[in-house]
């Protein structure tokens, strides 16, 4: 992490987990154990039928709240879909934008995860841009090229000055739900060189304030050790952000001198 430059963000992505109701229950819980945080913001991603109730359950915690995924039309037929100004006008604040789990299940190309970083800007929110490699991709020794196409084409047309308001999450899919995790050493790595296409394209002092994430299965066991890498300022947090204690202690970590 580097405070000096960037904001730390400790942000869950609960996935399809959990009702309103838990949704309160949780917060509840949380609330009794967690003290003002330090440095880093916190945001929790729940699913788009709780943000309401997210919205008021976490208000008294200064958490933010985030929304999984959106459509990039304001609006229009599109039966289901759910766009950006609807987001917004929940007092949503972050938008994950292009996860692996989205980009398998649901199609989504680097194309239309362009299109909705710049819905998600254009609305006034902070897109968490989700950049990663297969396993197969890192073993052929392509991950760096790969990775760095995702952030080029994800940040297309994206203004300099709107930098700041964007969030580039690496996760590596291989790490995603199985337990496994990149080595502070491996994921480090892949956030500088995020960072460098980032300078490439926009210049030094953009590229630094630019937050990046680490979104492979960080948890207490690990948070600290990854958060202590110079180029990752936080991280998209899934299992451990669905059970109170695993989430504060992230944050803990994050909240570290």
């Amino acid at each position: 992490m580097n405070r000096r430059y960037r904001k730390t963000i400790i942000a869950g992505n609960w996935k399809m987990n959990l009702t309103a109701t838990e949704t309160k229950k949780f917060a509840e819980e949380l609330k009794k154990i967690m003290p003002r945080a330090k440095w880093c913001e916190t945001v929790i991603c729940v699913p788009a039928c709780n943000i309401t109730a997210a919205a008021k359950a976490f208000k008294d915690l200064r958490i933010s709240i985030g929304a999984e995924n959106v459509y990039f039309e304001p609006s229009g037929a599109f039966t289901g879909e759910i766009s950006a100004p609807m987001l917004a006008d929940l007092g949503v604040k972050y938008v994950i934008v292009g996860h692996s789990e989205r980009r398998q299940y649901f199609c989504e190309t680097d194309q239309t995860v362009n299109k909705k970083v710049h819905a998600v800007l254009n609305a006034g929110m902070n897109p968490i841009i989700c950049v990663g490699e297969s396993l197969e991709q890192r073993e052929t020794g392509v991950t760096d090229s790969w990775i760095a196409l995702q952030v080029k084409c994800a940040l297309s047309g994206v203004a300099a000055e709107r930098l700041r308001h964007c969030v580039i999450a690496y996760e590596p899919i291989w790490a995603i739900g199985t337990g496994k995790t990149a080595t502070a050493e491996q994921a480090g790595e892949v956030c500088s060189n995020i960072r460098a296409t980032i300078r490439g394209l926009y210049g030094a002092r953009v590229a630094r304030s630019v937050t990046i994430q680490y979104g492979g299965s960080m948890n207490p066991g690990n948070a600290a050790e990854l958060l202590a890498q110079p180029d990752i300022d936080g991280g998209l947090i899934g299992g451990a952000s669905l059970k109170p204690d695993q989430f504060l202690d992230i944050i803990n970590a994050a909240n570290q001198e």
